[in-house]
C-alpha cells in the first residue's frame, strides 16, 4: 500500500540517525488522523516509542526536547518536505506531488478456520445468529485481504437432548408435508407445543429414550434426525445467500459423535477424567487440583453433554472437532465466533485441550460478542432473523420511494435489501462487539449522519460521477491540479487505510474500519461540494475525477470487508 512505502522511507533515514533498524522504526511511525486545521504532517514518529528511559518526571519537557533534537538531524528529501515536532513527535509532510502520484496510482500466508453462526438446526434464525453471521463474515474477509488462508465453518448444533424432546414433539404434534413447506416455522411450532409439556415426567422419559436411539444409531430414529437436518441448512442456505455470506464446510457436532468416546478414552488414560459420587464425568481445572474449578464432561447416565445454562460444560463433541480439525487442516490460528455468555465454555474448552497436551490450544482464540436489544417490528418483539430482514427492506424501500434525492433504479428491491443489511451491519460495528447495543430503527435507517445508508450513498454518488464523467486514465493526472486543502484532506486519510486494516487485525473489531469509512465519506461529501468537476478545466476536472474514483474505490473495498455490498444507484 501507499503509506507502506512513505514509512518505509522515513524509516530508512530514521534508521542511519538513530542506529536502529528500519523494521522497527516502521511501527513507530503512524498517519496523522485529518485535521480541520488543515495544515497537519501526514506521518509522524513518537519519541516515547523510540526511547529505553521514560522515568524522568520531567518526561514531557525531555520528549518535547528530544523530538527538537531528533529533527535537527533529519533533512527533507524527495519523500519528505516538511519536519517539524509536536509535543514528544518528530512531524513528517510528504511531498504533495508525489503523495497526489502514489494514491491515485496505487491502490506470509497464514492458514486459518473461522468458526461462526452456528445456529441449531429445526430452529430458525434469531437475531443472535445474525451477530454472529456479521462479524465472523467480516474477521474472515479481513483475513483473506490481509493475505490469510481461511476455511469459513459453520459449526452446526445437531445433536443434543434438546433433539430428544423435538423428535418427540415431532412424533405427537408433526405434519410430514408442512416440514417440507415450511421446515423451520413448523419445527418451530413443534418445539413450541412440545416445550410446554417437558417438565411431564413421561415425556422427560421418551426424550431421553429418543435421544439414546439416537446416539445408538436407530434407523427410524436417525431418518427422522436426518430430515430436521437437512431441511434445516437448505433453509439457512437460503437466508445466507439474503446475507451475502458464505461457508466453505458445513458441520456440526453431529460428526464427532463417535470421535468424542476416542477423547474419553484420551481424558481416562491421561488421568484427567473423574467421577462424582453421582457419577458425573468431570475434569478438574484447578490449580491446586482441589476441584474448586472443574467442567462437567459426561452425565451420570452416559451421554454426553452439551452447553446449558445451569452447569459449566465441555462437551466432547467440541474437544473432538477441535482435535479432528487441527489435524485435518494444520493451521494456525482457530477462532471460534459466539456470544458473550460462552466465553467460560471456550476458557474451559481451551484449558483441557493444553491439559491433554494440545499446545496449539494457545492458538485458539473466542471472540464474544453482546446482546441486541429493542429490536422491535410492528408487530412486537423480534423473534427470527428473516422478520428483521424483511422488515428492513420494506423500510427502506418507503425511505426510497419518499426521497427527493432518488433517482430510478433498475431493481428497487434488491437495491433496498443491500442498503438495509448495510443499516443493520453499520449500528452492529460502531462500537466493541463486546458490548451490548439497544437497537433503534429510525437511527439505523437515517440517510444522513453515521449510518450505513450513508456510506450506501456516498459510494452511489461517486459511482455515478465516474459513469458522468467517464473512468479517468491515472496515468496522466497532473498532480499539480489537486494541492487544495479539500483534496489533501481526502489523500492524507486515504494514506490511514492501512493502519486502519492492521488495527482490526490485531483487535478483531470492526469499529475501526466503520469509524474511518464514515470519515472518509464525509470528507468525500465536502470534497464533492467545493471540487466540481463539471464546468472545470479539463486537466482539473481529469485529476479531480480520479481523486473522487480513488476515495470510492477504497469505500467499496472497506465495504465490502465489512460485509456489505455497495450499491451504484439509491
Amino acid at each position: 500500500m501507499a503509506a507502506c512505502s512513505f514509512r518505509r522511507s522515513i524509516a530508512s533515514q530514521l534508521s542511519k540517525v538513530l542506529d536502529l533498524p528500519p523494521e522497527n522504526l516502521i511501527k513507530s511511525i503512524s498517519a496523522v488522523p485529518v485535521s480541520k486545521k488543515r495544515h497537519v504532517a501526514d506521518f509522524q514518529l513518537s519519541i516515547a516509542s523510540v526511547t529505553e528511559d521514560s522515568s524522568s518526571d520531567s518526561l514531557a519537557q525531555d520528549l518535547r526536547l528530544q523530538a527538537q533534537k531528533l529533527a535537527e538531524r533529519l533533512k527533507c528529501d524527495a519523500v519528505v518536505s516538511e519536519i517539524s515536532t509536536g509535543p514528544g513527535t518528530v512531524n513528517f509532510t510528504i511531498n504533495r506531488e508525489l503523495l497526489v502520484k502514489v494514491i491515485l496510482y496505487i491502490e506470509v500466508t497464514l492458514f486459518m478456520k473461522i468458526y461462526y453462526s452456528s445456529p441449531n438446526i429445526a430452529k430458525k434464525f434469531h437475531i443472535g445468529h445474525l451477530r454472529s453471521t456479521i462479524i465472523g463474515n467480516f474477521i474472515a474477509n479481513l483475513k483473506v485481504a490481509l493475505g490469510h488462508e481461511v476455511i469459513r465453518i459453520n459449526y452446526l448444533g445437531d445433536w443434543g437432548m434438546q433433539f430428544g424432546l423435538l423428535g418427540v414433539g415431532f412424533q405427537c404434534f408433526g405434519n410430514k408435508e408442512k416440514l417440507k413447506s415450511s421446515p423451520l416455522q413448523h419445527l418451530f411450532e413443534v418445539y413450541v407445543q412440545i416445550n410446554k409439556e417437558a417438565n411431564d415426567e413421561n415425556v422427560k422419559k421418551l426424550a431421553k429414550d429418543f435421544f439414546r436411539k439416537l446416539e445408538e444409531h436407530d434407523e427410524q430414529t436417525l431418518s427422522l434426525w436426518k430430515q430436521f437436518r437437512d431441511f434445516s441448512i437448505d433453509e439457512y442456505i437460503r437466508i445466507y445467500k439474503r446475507l451475502g455470506v458464505h461457508f466453505d464446510e458445513y458441520s456440526g457436532e453431529s460428526f464427532y459423535q463417535e470421535k468424542s468416546q476416542e477423547v474419553l478414552k484420551m481424558l481416562e488414560d491421561k488421568g484427567l477424567l473423574q467421577k462424582t459420587t453421582k457419577g458425573t464425568g468431570i475434569v478438574d481445572l484447578s490449580e491446586k487440583k482441589d476441584l474448586s474449578l472443574f467442567s462437567t464432561v459426561v452425565r451420570s447416565d452416559g451421554t454426553s453433554l452439551y452447553i446449558t445454562r445451569r452447569f459449566l460444560v465441555t462437551s466432547f463433541r467440541d474437544l473432538a472437532a477441535a482435535i479432528d480439525r487441527m489435524n485435518k487442516h494444520s493451521c494456525d490460528t482457530m477462532i471460534y465466533v459466539t456470544d458473550k455468555s460462552q466465553s467460560s465454555h471456550f476458557q474451559h474448552l481451551f484449558q483441557i485441550l493444553k491439559l491433554m497436551g494440545y499446545d496449539w490450544a494457545e492458538r485458539c482464540q473466542h471472540v464474544s460478542f453482546g446482546l441486541v436489544q429493542g429490536m422491535k417490528t410492528r408487530r412486537g418483539e423480534v423473534v427470527f432473523l428473516e422478520d428483521v430482514l424483511n422488515e428492513v427492506r420494506s423500510r427502506m424501500l418507503r425511505n426510497m420511494a419518499s426521497a427527493k434525492t432518488t433517482k430510478e433504479i433498475e431493481d428497487p428491491i434488491e437495491t433496498a435489501e443491500k442498503v438495509g443489511l448495510a443499516a443493520l451491519i453499520i449500528q452492529d460495528f460502531r462500537g466493541l462487539l463486546s458490548s451490548d447495543y439497544q437497537f433503534s430503527w429510525d437511527r439505523a435507517l437515517q440517510s444522513r449522519g453515521d449510518t450505513g445508508v450513508f456510506l450506501q450513498y456516498t459510494h452511489a454518488r461517486l459511482h455515478s460521477l465516474e459513469q458522468m464523467h467517464g473512468n479517468e486514465q491515472l496515468t496522466d493526472v497532473n498532480v499539480a491540479c489537486l494541492q487544495e486543502p479539500d483534496a489533501i484532506s481526502v489523500l492524507q486519510h486515504l494514506l490511514r487505510y492501512d493502519e486502519v486494516l492492521y488495527q482490526s487485525s490485531q483487535d478483531l473489531q470492526p469499529k475501526h474500519i466503520v469509524s474511518y469509512l464514515l470519515t472518509l465519506s464525509h470528507l468525500a461529501a465536502v470534497a464533492h461540494k467545493t471540487l466540481p468537476v463539471k464546468g472545470s478545466a479539463p486537466q482539473v476536472a481529469q485529476a479531480r475525477c480520479c481523486l473522487f474514483q480513488a476515495a470510492r474505490s477504497v469505500l467499496a473495498n472497506g465495504m465490502k470487508l465489512l460485509g456489505i455490498t455497495p450499491v451504484t444507484q439509491m
